[in-house]
């Protein structure tokens, strides 16, 4: 099976191929359509197994529609690193979408998270 099957719009599925990915993994197959009809889902899989493309792609197809440039999905992630980790692969998969993401987390200058909001920003991946 590949990505083709979910009808991702092709600014998502751009992103997919520029990510190199061909055939969605077990976690994606399971969690990618119960997410893009909106339903929680909770899922555990080793680690590599593209957990968070399975989540960041549906989040991406449905933040295509509708208003830009405020927050429309919270991420929350235990560690900065994570925090950090998620971001990149939403705005890496996101890439062709024009979809904003950023990082919000303490210990650092809260200056540039503040004009980032200000900005406008779509997703926002954060450690409490």
């Amino acid at each position: 099976m590949s990505f083709e099957k979910f009808s991702f719009h092709p600014e998502v599925m751009a992103g997919i191929r520029a990510s190199n990915y061909v055939d969605p993994t077990s976690i994606q197959e399971q969690a990618i359509p119960p997410i893009l009809e909106g339903k929680d889902v909770l899922g555990l899989a080793q680690t590599g197994t593209g957990k968070t493309a399975a989540f960041a792609l549906p989040i991406l197809e449905r933040l295509r529609q509708g208003e830009r440039k405020h927050v429309r999905t919270l991420v929350l992630a235990p560690t900065r690193e994570l925090a950090e980790q998620i971001h990149e692969a939403i705005r890496a998969l996101g890439k062709k979408t024009r979809i904003s993401s950023m990082t919000l987390y303490g210990g650092v200058n809260i200056r540039p998270q503040i004009q980032s909001l200000k900005k406008g920003v779509d997703v926002v991946v954060a450690c409490p």
